[in-house]
């Protein structure tokens, strides 16, 4: 991709926005290496990643229970100094060093476990990381926030802080028994114990010197006291000077032995961190894409290629606006094999090397595998964006205008290729405008017959013309507000715009009588042109009206349309009902009325079996009268499914058993033989309510309820760790926690909420007091992690 091309379309910009959204370190890191890239499967891999991404990122946004966390990347410390010193074979890490590397560890554990189950290739990458969860846990606790070792990071550690407490307050009881002593006589220049060269001494008057038997430790700046060590306190200093001693060496062989396990991690450790930086790079990207309204872009594969931009804008502009509360307008091009120049003209301030900008970024965006701000987006994969925009004149270089204008458009004919998109702004500008309109004919004409897209402005008259009179080029134009004299920034295809360039002077207060003088001074060719485009977009502005007239009117037919559609539909509903209702009325009717001729039948006969077959063929009639009343169109009732749909083998709801049977055998006199859990039972098929779909088949949930199975569970996997978590995040993560292990049958579980000042401790043991899944919640023992954890026992 060429470099000067990008840094003509503001690519370096581009990334200052992008980075905050993108805040630790690390993730910086991946996004100064970001560029557009030449392949295109890598590119739209990329793209596809930040879709995923966004997808989770709009998941986020849903307050209700079950929506995923959003994932953490702010404070996130730079570890690439201590990670690479890790590998140093005897080197050692300091406390803080091992605790921005575990808080990055934790991070990366966190992220993987959200991104488990989520797109394919988030939960492809989010694999790669390998687990660090025992590696963490041998550094969790050790080190704290401040680089200082734990006390309890070992029992000898332990002991010698004791020791050192003790044998410290033993000094300075002695010497504030020495300070009392002397209050009084003049040797204490002040009554305090204070410290010099780690050892504990008293201030005393120069002078008094020879009354005071003791080490001297320095003197103040103005020689007036000396800190002395009294000879009874040496040999207390000494022990304690002898167990702080002692205490470095044990905190260095922790550090020693906490920096060689993560050495023992090997190259995952580094990867981890890697790929946790680059998730918080394609998160970044999704992340801008929603705040500036994004579309993911597509590329054309193989031809016929095209550009469609729809809605586009340019986020810097974006950017810029925002801040002031003004939209941007957007710009839609569409340009295909058949027309791939598109040559656009209008007024001076109107939007043109905007509109260039706009396409030319958002091709190094969409390369680069960043989302464009645009409602929808396609575009070739370029091998090149070649860009002439903006004054290129060097003093240094003893270059004009022109000159630097001619060596840039040099460059890019010998350049270009069939695959390149070129975006030339003020083709053939600086020079006499007939000989530069010449020279911009020329450069599209050479650059059209070479096979790439080619978008390019002018103010020049034979560029208008040519675009006007040549196949494959597209004339467009910024519209201008004649009755204003401002410029619209909307971009018009299908005819050439005029410059405006007098009526903008006017407005920006250029005296009249300077205006009319120049007026007068065009040719009468030139000013019939102008009139002509003036005239010409006045016609094309009065034919969108009419058309966007003729839509709107097209719309609200159409919303009539569906109006009535929908009030005949419910008449037709209410009438079907009434019918409905009359029939069930007369089938009642008739079944009160059978009911009593079979018993009339049986009181009468002596024959059972007569009074059977009257009751079956009886309620044979009800059941085919009932189908005719269906076939009428009337609603159709739950529970009277055809005996067609009745097969061994289907799922059945029963009328009055809650639980869902499975039809076995088809019997005779419209008796069907079930399996309802344990029980086997014979039941006559009108007391079916309805026929399920098979159990392998997917079964529509209500609207915004989602359904996600469990997995197996392994013991290593029965525990979460909360620490660094709100109260209230880390009650959220417990309670889906406890959700998932309920529903894998897990009876333990042990939540680890560390010791800190007890907040997150007592909030959990609230919470899981009155849990519904939680039988019964205690402290872990000591070998589980003691108070820094909770073991919980949840109901069978």
């Amino acid at each position: 991709m060429n470099h000067w091309s990008a840094d003509l379309l503001e690519f370096e910009a581009l990334r200052e926005i992008l980075r905050r959204f993108v805040p630790s370190p690390m993730g910086q890191a991946f996004l100064d290496e970001m560029a557009p890239l030449d392949d295109q499967a890598a590119a739209e891999d990329l793209l596809a990643e930040t879709e995923e991404a966004l997808a989770y990122l709009d998941r986020t946004r849903d307050a209700k229970i079950g929506a995923p966390v959003r994932l953490r990347f702010s404070g996130l410390p730079d570890v690439a100094d201590p990670v690479a010193k890790v590998r140093i074979e005897g080197a050692v890490l300091d406390g803080r060093e091992l605790y921005d590397i575990a808080t990055v560890m934790e991070r990366a554990v966190e992220t993987k476990a959200a991104l488990e189950s989520v797109g394919a290739r988030l939960s492809a990458k989010a694999a790669q990381i390998t687990d660090l969860r025992p590696a963490l846990r041998n550094l969790a606790g050790k080190v704290l926030a401040d680089g200082s070792v734990a006390d309890d990071a070992s029992v000898a550690l332990s002991r010698l802080r004791r020791d050192r407490a003790r044998s410290q307050q033993a000094v300075q009881e002695s010497l504030e028994r020495f300070v009392r002593a002397h209050k009084d006589d003049g040797v204490l220049q002040e009554d305090f114990v204070t410290q010099r060269n780690d050892r504990f001494v008293v201030p005393v008057v120069a002078g008094q010197r020879r009354r005071v038997e003791g080490i001297i430790h320095g003197a103040s700046g103005t020689g007036q006291t000396l800190f002395i060590e009294p000879i009874e306190t040496i040999e207390q200093n000494n022990n304690l000077v002898r167990i702080t001693e002692e205490e470095a060496r044990e905190v260095h062989r922790i550090l020693r032995e906490l920096t060689a396990s993560l050495r023992g991690i090997g190259p995952a450790l580094p990867e981890a961190i890697a790929l946790l930086a680059s998730l918080e790079l394609t998160f970044g990207k999704a992340d801008f894409a929603l705040r500036f309204d994004c579309a993911i872009p597509k590329f054309c594969t193989g031809r016929p290629r095209r550009i469609a931009l729809r809605g586009a804008r340019h986020p810097l502009l974006v950017d810029l606006l925002r801040g002031q509360g003004k939209p941007v307008v957007p710009v839609t091009i569409e340009l295909d094999e058949s027309t791939r120049v598109l040559l656009i003209t209008g007024p001076n301030t109107g939007g043109k090397t905007v509109a260039m900008k706009t396409v030319g970024l958002l091709a190094l965006m969409a390369q680069a595998g960043v989302p464009v701000p645009a409602a929808s987006a396609e575009m070739p994969f370029f091998d090149q964006v070649l860009a002439d925009i903006g004054d290129n004149q060097s003093i240094a270089e003893s270059l004009s205008s022109f000159s630097a204008h001619v060596r840039r458009l040099g460059a890019i004919l010998d350049s270009a290729t069939p695959d390149s998109l070129v975006l030339l702004d003020e083709l053939g500008r600086a020079t006499d405008p007939e000989e530069g309109g010449a020279l911009g004919v020329a450069v599209i004409e050479e650059l059209r017959q070479s096979g790439g897209f080619i978008l390019t402005s002018t103010h020049l008259l034979a560029p208008k013309v040519y675009g006007a009179t040549t196949g494959g080029v597209l004339n467009a134009s910024m519209g201008f507000d004649e009755e204003h004299l401002t410029p619209t920034y909307q971009l018009r295809t299908g005819a050439p715009g005029r410059s405006a360039g007098l009526a903008i002077a006017s407005r920006l207060g250029l005296p009249a009588r300077i205006i009319d003088r120049a007026r007068g001074a065009m040719s009468s060719s030139e000013r019939d042109i102008a009139l002509f485009l003036t005239e010409l977009h006045a016609e094309l502005a009065s034919a969108q009206t009419s058309e966007e007239e003729a839509q709107r009117k097209l719309e609200e037919l159409d919303r009539q349309q569906r109006e009535l559609g929908g009030k005949w539909e419910k008449k037709e509903k209410h009438a079907l009902h009434e019918i409905a209702q009359k029939a069930e009325k007369l089938i009642a009717g008739f079944e009160s009325r059978s009911a009593e001729v079979i018993e009339g039948i049986r009181a009468a006969s002596t024959s059972k079996k007569a009074a059977d077959q009257a009751q079956i063929t009886a309620g044979r009639v009800v059941r085919e009268m009932r189908r005719e009343v269906q076939s009428l169109g009337g609603p159709r009732e739950v529970g009277a499914p055809s005996k067609d749909a009745l097969q061994p083998g289907v799922r059945v709801r029963l009328q009055g058993i809650r639980e869902v049977a499975a039809v076995r055998r088809i019997l005779a006199n419209n008796k069907i033989e079930v399996q309802a859990g344990f029980l086997k039972i014979q039941v006559n098929d009108t007391d079916v309510l309805e026929v399920l779909p098979p159990a392998d088949a997917p079964s529509r949930l209500p609207r915004n309820v989602s359904f996600t199975s469990t997995q197996t569970w392994s013991l290593a996997d029965r525990e979460i760790n909360v620490i660094g978590r709100t109260a209230d995040e880390a009650r959220d993560e417990v309670d889906r926690f406890l959700d998932r292990a309920t529903l894998a049958g897990v009876d333990r579980i042990r939540v680890v909420h560390g010791h800190g000042f007890g907040v997150l401790k007592k909030a959990l043991a609230e919470f899981l007091r009155s849990h519904p899944h939680v039988e019964r919640a205690e402290p872990a023992p000591q070998v589980e992690g003691g108070t820094g954890a909770t073991v919980v026992y949840l109901r069978a």
